[in-house]
């Protein structure tokens, strides 16, 4: 089972998140990666546990590292919410409900050791899950069920294990997923 994101475009923007146009997302990450729109969301179960996955070996940026649920890239004239049905349905082979925003603002720009850049206008979401996930093996390496508190000490004690992004969205809320 993989994801086939050849034909996935994506939004560019400028610096006031204004569109300005749209690229292949196969073709966008690069060592000048333009600035572009995404997202990411941090999945609950009932117990109140956050899910992190782990990012395939094969991905193109931050292969293997631990990060929050999904990340993604709204297509052209996609809603924000509705990207992220897409995506968590594609990725991890669930369902989420109850999306809310949680760090709107939220943008960053990361460089890979391999050089590739992330550069995006990336608010952060949250949301439920019902079920374990079935992730995609070209997405998801593992999963795992945390307490916030555990993921957020273990990002502090090694971020070096985490995406960047992970580390930052925890560092911008009040307290570890206080919401």
């Amino acid at each position: 089972m993989g994801v086939d994101n050849s034909s996935e475009m994506v939004v560019l923007v400028d610096d006031d998140g204004n569109d300005i146009g749209q690229a292949l997302k196969s073709e966008v990450h690069t060592t000048d990666t333009p600035l572009h729109r995404a997202f990411s969301i941090h999945l609950f179960n009932d117990e109140g546990d956050v899910l992190i996955t782990r990012r395939a070996l094969g991905k193109k940026t931050w292969p293997g590292v631990w990060t929050n649920a999904v990340c993604g890239h709204p297509g052209p004239g996609e809603d924000t919410e509705d990207a992220i049905i897409r995506r968590v349905a594609d990725e991890i082979g669930a369902t989420v409900t109850n999306i809310n925003i949680v760090l709107p603002d939220f943008r960053y720009r990361a460089v890979d050791a391999s050089g590739i850049v992330e550069n995006e206008i990336c608010p952060v979401f949250v949301g439920k899950l019902t079920s374990d996930p079935s992730p995609a093996p070209s997405e998801v390496a593992e999963w795992q069920w945390v307490s916030p508190g555990d993921i957020a000490t273990g990002a502090t004690a090694t971020p070096f294990a985490f995406s960047p992004w992970l580390v930052w969205q925890l560092e911008a809320w009040p307290r570890p997923y206080g919401y």
